[in-house]
């Protein structure tokens, strides 16, 4: 068992909507170097638990804690400047620049956090090269110039990765981060979030329904269904376990 202290955390974290409970006590624990995968049949309510974490939805009950520091009451905002970042926030910045004037201005506004105004600018070239290695890290180079408005859906995404690193957060959580691209466009996201990974100050989170992009990222599972938390493990122990391959995932686990 690690002692390193978890990065984020939920207890007994509900919500109901009306009479339905669509998160039901979910009790997790995630540390930093981990990258977590969270699936689920239809209606298991992953992202609905995605939700909870990163604010778009107030608890019913239980908790969402940070670094230990409870922030189940605070906005979106406010828990994005804390450390926890979820992609889709970022999507769509600002449509109408180009993909390297979106990077760089998620670099300067994460730079303001600590800097003057006097010093951002003398320190332009900084967040200028900070913004050009993003731009490599996520494979948008030759994308540098390109109005984000007209960029299709894989490049996109990548960029929704890239203003995310930009803010430098200490969990990243992408939900479905794959869904809607072509054969060719997920291995390079794959790519990405794997590198991410290898960095072991990082937490990350990903709900995923494809389940071979499950096998090649996460080093461990937690399974949702009916809003409860049914399994959490290693990912070959979680696989193998009869009640969530016949009853929560089908028969997706064939031939795992």
């Amino acid at each position: 068992m690690s002692a390193t202290a978890p990065v984020l955390e939920t207890q007994d974290l509900t919500i109901r909507f009306g009479g339905h409970v669509a998160v039901n006590k979910v009790t997790c624990a995630f540390l930093p170097g981990t990258l977590t995968a969270i699936v689920g049949p239809n209606g298991a309510g992953k992202t609905t638990y995605f939700n909870l974490i990163s604010g778009q939805l107030a608890a019913s009950a239980g908790k969402v804690l940070l670094h230990g520091r409870d922030i189940t009451n605070l906005p979106a905002s406010a828990r994005t400047q804390r450390g926890l970042g979820r992609a889709f926030q970022l999507t769509n910045l600002f449509p109408n620049l180009s993909v390297f004037e979106n990077i760089r201005l998620a670099v300067q506004a994460r730079a303001r956090a600590g800097l003057s105004l006097l010093a951002l600018w003398t320190d332009r070239s900084d967040v200028m090269h900070a913004a050009s290695v993003i731009l490599e890290r996520v494979r948008l180079a030759d994308k540098r110039e390109t109005i984000v408005g007209t960029l299709p859906h894989g490049d996109q995404r990548k960029l929704e990765i890239a203003l995310l690193i930009a803010l430098e957060p200490d969990v990243f959580m992408f939900d479905e981060p794959t869904a809607g691209m072509s054969v060719d466009e997920v291995p390079n996201v794959l790519e990405i979030i794997g590198e991410l990974k290898r960095d072991a100050s990082k937490t990350i989170l990903l709900v995923e329904h494809k389940l071979d992009v499950v096998r090649s990222l996460a080093g461990r599972i937690i399974v949702l269904h009916n809003g409860t938390l049914v399994a959490d493990g290693e990912p070959a122990e979680v696989m193998a376990s009869a009640i969530v391959r016949e009853a929560y995932l089908g028969q997706e686990f064939e031939d795992a």
